[in-house]
């Protein structure tokens, strides 16, 4: 039976963990699934430990396997050591594809779509040098598709690489159709399990009009952390007349959400905002950055995508701004 919850993830690895035992010629591709299935459970952690256990196993570097290990430790918190790992298996320059693709999804995923789109290019080079050729190893023909999407996100012009891609893809839809910025925002995610969650919830909301119709769209706000901040306005100053300061910023944030609240507004929220995010979107838009326009249609694309974390939060947990205290003594400590 396929796995669907996390005990049933959990389940599947220890299953492919007793195999692995039992027949250790097979061991890395097992104890690669076994990660993955750990991964997909949310125990990161012991999945890290498996790719540890690989590297260390086998005689030759993995690139493939640290590019795994990378986009692992990012989602749970450890940004600055998959960082290196990335760097290292850029300096590698394995001349496999899977590698390149697994780190150019990562930043990817993480909205660092220039650095995504560079090391796609250098992989480009390396492995597709000719870029009229159609003869390439499929894997490679999937880092092409998926260095186009990242370039569409960009609102880059076709390249070589871009034109080749084209050539290669044989669905129906067309590589930039499928690739319209507009499209993957409103689906929310490539990921397939993001999208899965969506199908089902469109599905959901498609046998229910009525309760569909009725359900109030979550109000989101944007909260720009202080280094984002900072970013957008160096690259965009038109937009200083709608954040003068940081303090200034947060404090608008709360005044906003408390007038909505007295104003009988539901289902209130806060979306964190980043720089190569806010462009992706406007891009997707076809409208500059700067335009301030964009900043509701943003948040509430944000909100769309579930982004958003619930206002207010209980006074004795974490502050909504990440001061480190709690929302009781930060911004909630005046409220009545």
């Amino acid at each position: 039976m396929r796995p669907d919850t996390p005990a049933d993830h959990t389940t599947e690895a220890e299953r492919l963990l007793r195999t692995a035992a039992q027949y250790p010629e097979d061991q890395e591709p097992l104890l690669l699934q076994a990660a993955a299935h750990l991964e997909l459970s949310g125990d990161r952690a012991r999945a890290t430990q498996l790719y540890d256990t690989l590297l260390s196993s086998s005689p030759v570097d993995s690139p493939l396997i640290r590019a795994l290990k990378a986009a692992n430790l990012w989602e749970y918190g450890h940004e600055a050591e998959a960082r290196a790992i990335i760097d290292g298996v850029r300096a590698a320059a394995p001349t496999e594809a899977a590698p390149w693709e697994i780190v150019v999804e990562t930043l990817e995923s993480h909205d660092e779509l220039e650095l995504s789109e560079a090391i796609a290019t250098e992989a480009a080079r390396l492995l597709a040098p000719t870029a009229s050729d159609t003869a390439l190893p499929h894997a490679t023909q999937s880092l092409l598709l998926t260095r186009h999407r990242v370039r569409r996100l960009l609102a880059l012009p076709h390249d070589d690489w871009d034109t080749l891609a084209d050539a290669l893809h044989t669905a129906d839809v067309p590589l930039d159709e499928l690739h319209d910025p507009k499209r993957l925002w409103s689906l929310g995610s490539s990921d397939p399990a993001e999208l899965q969650a969506e199908i089902t919830r469109l599905r959901s909301e498609l046998g229910s009009y009525r309760t569909a119709l009725s359900r109030p769209f979550p109000v989101a706000v944007l909260h720009w952390p202080e280094a984002e901040l900072d970013e957008l306005l160096t690259s965009y100053p038109e937009l200083e007349s709608e954040y003068p300061t940081y303090r200034a910023h947060l404090t608008d944030i709360e005044a906003s959400l408390r007038e909505l609240a007295q104003a009988g507004t539901p289902n209130l929220g806060i979306v964190p905002a980043t720089v190569p995010s806010y462009e992706a979107f406007a891009a997707s838009e076809a409208s500059s950055p700067a335009n301030a326009d964009l900043l509701p249609q943003y948040a509430t694309t944000l909100a769309a995508r579930g982004r958003a974390t619930p206002w207010p939060p209980p006074r004795g947990a974490a502050c909504w701004c990440g001061s480190g205290r709690t929302y009781g003594e930060c911004h909630g400590g005046d409220q009545e």
